[in-house]
């Protein structure tokens, strides 16, 4: 049973550690964090319902993951094949396009969410 907890914890840890080397070796990804915690800021800010915040979460999520799948994707290729290649070349586009997919997605639920409530806002301030 011992052994059973220590191959969970590791399994959990090399997670962590995959998640951490994706933070320190990819600048989109820390732009993906940034973008990330000022999207739940602006959740408190406006109090977004139960729903926008699982909106907002899995956006957040989705985007993340498509990050590290194509960090995955780039260092998996560039280690087959660290020469050019025109298939490499795609594959690393094709991975990038998947990342861009779900920004855009995620920009998209985003101004879905907040452009009410900072139309409300300004219309607070334009009344007052």
């Amino acid at each position: 049973m011992d052994s059973y907890f220590k191959k969970r914890y590791n399994s959990f840890k090399f997670a962590l550690q995959g998640i951490n080397s994706a933070v320190r070796s990819e600048p989109h990804m820390r732009l993906h964090m940034l973008s990330a915690i000022g999207v739940i800021l602006a959740g408190f800010i406006f109090q977004v319902t139960k729903l926008e915040w699982c909106l907002l979460i899995a956006s957040i999520g989705f985007v993340l993951v498509a990050e590290i799948f194509n960090t995955a994707i780039e260092t998996l290729t560039n280690l087959v094949s660290p020469g050019r290649n025109p298939l490499a070349g795609k594959t690393k586009d094709l991975a990038a396009g998947a990342v861009l997919v779900a920004a855009i997605t995620a920009v998209i639920i985003g101004l879905i969410i907040f452009i009410p409530y900072i139309l409300a806002l300004v219309n607070t301030y334009q009344s007052s």
